[in-house]
């Protein structure tokens, strides 16, 4: 981004997307700065997007409508941390399934609690590429679907007691001695989604890929009212997912027009 001249500003958040007539004209971001723009493109969460950031009288009713009666996805707990040996029989993706599956859907999708299992994916990128952790040791993220905000759950209380069962739990099975081996670990919680990515319920994929919400019924690429007003990710078409971020991109390439050489495109 930097060597196509591409102006980056981290830890700042956009307050809400600047429309004149039917058109985006820029953003406001949280200390007042008018940031002006001919084209806006946004990977925020679509539900935050359409309930906090834009207008009502700037929405189409069809985008009213998908943000009103979303129906979010599950939250995540994803736990980072690093090891002083390495675990070279353990893959770079690996699936860590627990006794029960229906059962377990069904508590996170539904329930009001934090249920005592749990299903695990397991990342290990220094499999693959070493220089992700320090010579003879491997870093890890382990990442435990569980119910987003909408369960009524104090993170405050269950994070740290959740890190200590799946540490546990992989101890005693793929990653031997674990306890005594974990370095420089932190975690997030769907607090944390909701907080630092602004995600709507701290969901961890956006809206849930249910029928109703898939393909032309997920939020478009091409913004559901004001023109010049694109996005992107998770909670667009075609999907939540890496694979169907990218191909938001793709699909993001080929609608927006050819900027002039006068337009100041603005990403948020």
């Amino acid at each position: 981004m930097q060597e196509n001249d591409i102006s980056i500003q981290l830890n700042t958040t956009v307050k809400q997307i600047l429309v004149e007539g039917k058109r985006a004209t820029g953003v406001e971001l949280e200390s007042g700065e008018v940031v002006e723009a001919d084209i806006v493109v946004s990977n925020v969460d679509p539900v935050h997007l359409y309930r906090n950031m834009l207008d009502k009288n700037h929405q189409g009713i069809s985008a009213r409508l998908k943000q009103r009666h979303a129906r979010l996805s599950m939250g995540l707990f994803v736990l980072f941390f690093g090891t002083d040996k390495q675990y070279p029989d353990v893959a770079h993706h690996t699936i860590w399934l627990g006794r029960r599956y229906q059962e377990l859907l069904k508590d996170i999708f539904q329930g009001n609690e934090l249920p005592e299992d749990f299903s695990l994916y397991i990342h290990r990128p220094t499999a693959t590429d070493p220089s992700f952790a320090p010579e003879g040791k491997d870093s890890f993220y382990v990442l435990v679907p569980v119910p987003n905000l909408q369960a009524d759950i104090d993170w405050e209380k269950e994070g740290p007691r959740l890190q200590e069962r799946v540490v546990k739990a992989l101890s005693s099975s793929i990653l031997p001695e674990l306890e005594k081996h974990i370095v420089a670990d932190f975690y997030m919680t769907p607090e944390n989604f909701a907080h630092d990515y602004l995600s709507a319920g701290g969901a961890g994929f956006s809206v849930a890929p249910l029928f109703s919400q898939s393909a032309w019924f997920r939020f478009h690429n091409r913004a559901e009212g004001p023109e010049n007003l694109y996005l992107v990710g998770a909670g667009t078409h075609p999907g939540a997912g890496l694979p169907g971020v990218l191909c938001s991109a793709k699909v993001l390439d080929r609608l927006i027009p050819e900027p002039s050489l006068q337009a100041h495109p603005a990403a948020v």
